[in-house]
């Protein structure tokens, strides 16, 4: 059973995070059906035959077993013994990997940098300082990686602990709660500086671990997070009722052997015993899919939007809002952190003279300060430049499925690239499909945002690089690959390299839809060009006109021509008669033109660097002077990772981010695919290297293309967001100062961005709360199928949002993650732009007045209709005030002669209302308001699959 009691998660009380803290809270009841009806049932049904049931627990270890690992249950389809199966559907080429049929939901912020606070705001930081590659990543492999206390010092100032731990392969039955307790007692001996860090060792005790320390629960914690619990199963139901059928006629039936002399016997006589293994093997496979179709829900459940702010430049703001930004001293201290502007007692005049490109952070002001901002924004989302989204990508990308669904351009990604040390954690044994079910789920997710004429672009190297492309083929279907360019990613030559020193990675690119060309982006060498009355040429860049032996033969092009009184037949160097590539018409239109080069021996045709010889007019036109790009042109040092990091430093010499792309490289697919006023998606964002090229580019040319970046690293705050502040304010840095040009101006750009925080997965696992439905008034066996079949949907039904939080809906608040590992502390949550997410409305003003309780808001759906969403404190706004609030805005249109197609579509409101839906116009026609009620339609949105 203690196999049973680990595959049921209840067997580890210590932990109280995530879904072992919901289990354990109903831990006695699952106890109880193991260790009691479980076995009171096989023993009545084999009429306590020890032998067989000694063979049904055998069987069920045996099955349930070779499939769970460490909070996961992979899908190896077993054929027999160590032979495996996978589901093949005819397809000529397929790639399958160990976890295709799992979400990877794994988030690397607890791996390399897990931290928490004791009293007085003193941090406790462990930090990993290597992590060993499974290098043949094998299932066979004799070693497991375990977390143990490093050889390296442990850093202490008064503020600040960093003890150093490694991620080492040690021996297959080495078990991780041994050296937890053997880093315990080594920092127990350690000396300390500062007496502070003796709370470590402070009593946490549990009822199985009465002298467990602080310290240990941290381990636990930490260590359980990173080694444990890396997917959640698509469909774990169906897959194990499959496996268990294969697994009896198999393994417990062995028809294989039908044909020996014993062994129907043997199955005759073991009928009961292979009755009741399936009937109790079901069971528990009903259980296991109720515990992973509910985590399933909640991991695909639209994330809540915790916090929202703007970041908008001083040009955009009246003087009111400019005067109060300029009285806030967070606000002016910002600047002078990230500007070098002191603008303490500065006339707000003389500032945006000077500095109209300051960034304003509605983040350090007071909820009605962003209000009033938004007020002055007409058509808000036409007037956004950016969004930047801290939090998971997946979860990111779910939300946004209504909001841009096909409105995306250009895709472009730079994931980890799964060297060891990137960032990206795996689970032992599991590098490589750990890695393809984590980029397969977003790419699907993002494919959907792109529109026809959208194209994806990926960083990637040879680690991972066949994986990617087939896993892109069967996204995007290989015929729409475009190519795989590879970049340079070293200028350098190593003196010490193992083989060969591998200085490129590639560029994979492909179109949603093959059927659009890319923009030319290429600039050319222009040192040797000439210009003739036509335009610019370089000498000797000619095609031919004759055509070559393998382009046929037409009569229409078998002609003689004469030029500057010198006969031309279509004829090679051989002697053989050709064609010409042109009509007749044609090569006369060409030699008025003055196009013709004539050589010893035939005649070419002059290319332009800026003209074209158009087909049918015959006439030269206006071209792209820059040339198309090729494979062989990120081979040069310009895009090199050593001028990210550069760039970087420009701003932060401290920033501490690893290999940033330089903005050079992320030109390619914004000028190859981006016009005026499209959108670039980067859901791996790092640095923020794609806002950063994108305001470069706007204002380089004046456009105005959006981003969309997201990132869930703790350098959201301290890396990317400062960056994107500091490219809008000024175009040069220094050492981390805005350099001015020499007409003394920053070369500032205007910009609205948004800023969100999305609720994490483990936001939502820590605001779970079961409560307890009284069964004890049914039979036994409904208490059994409850327990087994509906508990945890039907427990935690009202848990996260039910209708009642909706009266108050600005006083919402979740439990949401601090800076501290394991704590988290109450948040207010935004329904409204939540909402607007799930809808997916096109936002054209947001009103907002909480002191008297509601905010509205005015767009579009994705259908196109005229949509009006009225939010309101219901204790402060009844039945009739809310219809004197909407006859006020016309909304109410019951007694309104005006009634037009141009009148709002859909109404959404919170709250019960008595807003009259049926009415007369003023021509007696019957019109329809159709007034939604919000608190459904969210809840029907967020839970949609």
């Amino acid at each position: 059973m203690s196999k049973l009691k680990e595959i049921f998660q209840i067997n580890q009380p210590d932990l109280d995070f995530g879904i072992y803290r919901i289990l354990n809270s109903r831990s006695k009841e699952i106890a109880d059906y193991l260790d009691r009806t479980l076995p009171a049932q096989i023993k009545t049904a084999l009429r306590s035959d020890v032998t067989q049931e000694t063979a049904v627990y055998n069987h069920l270890y045996e099955f349930f077993s070779r499939y769970y690992d460490s909070g996961d249950f992979v899908s190896q389809r077993r054929y027999k013994g160590n032979t495996y199966a996978i589901p093949y559907a005819g397809e000529e080429v397929m790639l399958h990997w160990a976890n295709k049929d799992q979400y990877y939901t794994k988030s690397g912020e607890n791996f390399s940098n897990y931290a928490f606070y004791l009293a007085d705001d003193k941090r406790v930081q462990f930090r990993l300082v290597e992590a060993d590659t499974n290098k043949d990543n094998r299932k066979d492999n004799e070693q497991k990686r375990l977390f143990v206390l490093s050889e390296q010092p442990i850093e202490e100032t008064a503020e600040n602990l960093v003890i150093p731990f490694e991620y080492k392969a040690l021996g297959k039955n080495d078990k991780q709660a041994d050296y937890i307790d053997q880093a315990v007692e080594q920092l127990k001996s350690h000396p300390f500086e500062n007496a502070v860090w003796q709370e470590l060792f402070r009593l946490a005790p549990t009822e199985k671990d009465a002298k467990r320390t602080l310290l240990k629960k941290y381990l636990q914690d930490y260590t359980t997070k990173n080694t444990a619990d890396y997917f959640i199963h698509k469909n774990l139901g169906a897959f194990l009722t499959g496996e268990l059928d294969f697994y009896i006629k198999n393994e417990v039936m062995n028809l294989d052997d039908i044909q020996t002399e014993t062994a129907f016997a043997e199955i005759e006589q073991n009928l009961q015993l292979i009755k009741i293994f399936k009937q109790v093997a079901q069971e528990i496979i009903a259980f296991l899919a109720q515990l992973e179709d509910f985590q399933k829900k909640l991991w695909l459940k639209k994330k809540f939007v915790t916090a929202v702010h703007y970041l908008v430049t001083l040009d955009k703001l009246p003087d009111t809002l400019a005067e109060t930004a300029l009285k806030n001293e967070q606000q002016i201290k910002q600047w002078q952190t990230l500007f070098n502007v002191d603008a303490s007692g500065e006339n707000l005049q003389n500032l945006r003279q000077k500095t109209p490109h300051l960034v304003v952070d509605t983040s350090l002001f007071a909820a009605d300060f962003q209000a009033a901002v938004l007020k002055e924004m007409d058509d808000l989302d036409r007037q956004t430049d950016g969004v930047l989204i801290h939090s998971d990508n997946f979860q990111a990308l779910n939300l946004l499925q209504a909001r841009y669904k096909e409105q995306v351009k250009c895709i472009y990604i730079d994931p980890p690239y799964n060297i060891g040390g990137d960032g990206f954690i795996y689970k032992d044994n599991y590098q490589h499909s750990s890695w393809a079910s984590l980029i397969q789920d977003r790419i699907l997710k993002s494919y959907h945002l792109l529109n026809d004429k959208g194209s994806l672009f990926v960083s990637i190297d040879d680690n991972e690089f066949s994986n990617l492309k087939l896993i892109l083929d069967e996204v995007f279907n290989y015929k729409n690959h475009i190519a795989t360019i590879p970049r340079l990613t070293s200028a350098q030559r190593p003196s010490q390299e193992d083989y060969v020193s591998v200085t490129h990675d590639y560029l994979v690119s492909y179109a949603k839809k093959k059927q659009n060309d890319f923009n030319h982006i290429i600039e050319r060498d222009l040192t040797n060009v000439k210009r003739d009355h036509n335009g610019q040429y370089i000498e000797g860049d000619t095609s031919p006109i004759l055509a070559s032996s393998t382009q046929g033969y037409s009569a229409g092009g078998d002609y003689d021509i004469e030029i500057n009184g010198k006969l031309y037949s279509p004829v090679d160097s051989n002697g053989n008669r050709r064609r010409w590539l042109w009509t007749i018409e044609r090569m006369k239109a060409a030699i008025e033109l003055g196009i013709i080069v004539e050589t010893r021996s035939t005649i070419r045709v002059r290319n332009y660097i800026d003209k074209e010889f158009a087909t049918g007019a015959n006439t030269l036109i206006d071209k792209d002077p820059r040339l198309i790009l090729t494979t062989n042109d990120l081979v040069n040092a310009k895009y090199a990772n050593s001028l990210g990091t550069l760039e970087l430093r420009k701003f932060d010499n401290n920033s501490g981010f690893s290999f940033p792309k330089p903005t050079n490289l992320i030109n390619v697919p914004l000028k190859l695919t981006v016009n005026n006023n499209e959108t670039i998606l980067d859901y791996f964002a790092g640095s923020g290297t794609t806002a950063h090229a994108v305001i470069n580019l706007n204002r380089e040319d004046g456009g105005k293309r959006n981003y969309i970046l997201v990132e869930q690293g703790e350098y959201f705050d301290t890396v990317l967001k400062p960056r994107v502040q500091k490219v809008i304010f000024a175009e040069n840095y220094k050492d981390g100062k805005p350099q001015a040009d020499n007409s003394g101006s920053f070369n500032g750009v205007s910009q609205l961005v948004k800023v969100l925080k999305l609720e994490s997965y483990e936001d939502t696992l820590n605001n779970l709360e079961l409560k307890k439905v009284a069964t004890d008034l049914f039979s036994q066996k409904v208490q059994q199928d409850y327990l087994l079949h509906y508990m945890l949907d039907v427990e935690s039904r009202d848990s996260l949002l039910n209708s009642d939080h909706f009266a108050k809906p600005f006083d919402y608040q979740l439990n949401i993650t601090t800076t501290s590992a394991g704590a988290y502390a109450p948040q207010r949550i935004d329904l409204v732009e939540t909402f607007n997410y799930l809808i997916g409305l096109r936002v054209e003003e947001i009103n907002a007045d909480y002191q008297r309780g509601w905010v509205t808001v005015k767009g579009k759906m994705p259908t196109g209709e005229n949509t009006f969403i009225f939010w309101r404190d219901c204790e402060k706004i009844g039945y009739e005030k809310l219809n004197d609030y909407l006859d006020r805005w016309g909304i109410n249109l019951a007694e309104r002669d005006d009634y037009s197609d141009t009148t709002y579509d859909l109404v959404y409101i919170n709250g019960d209302h008595n807003v009259p839906t049926v009415f007369s116009d003023s021509d007696d026609v019957v019109r329809t308001l159709k007034v939604r009620q919000i608190e459904t339609e969210f809840l029907a949105r967020m839970f949609e699959m």
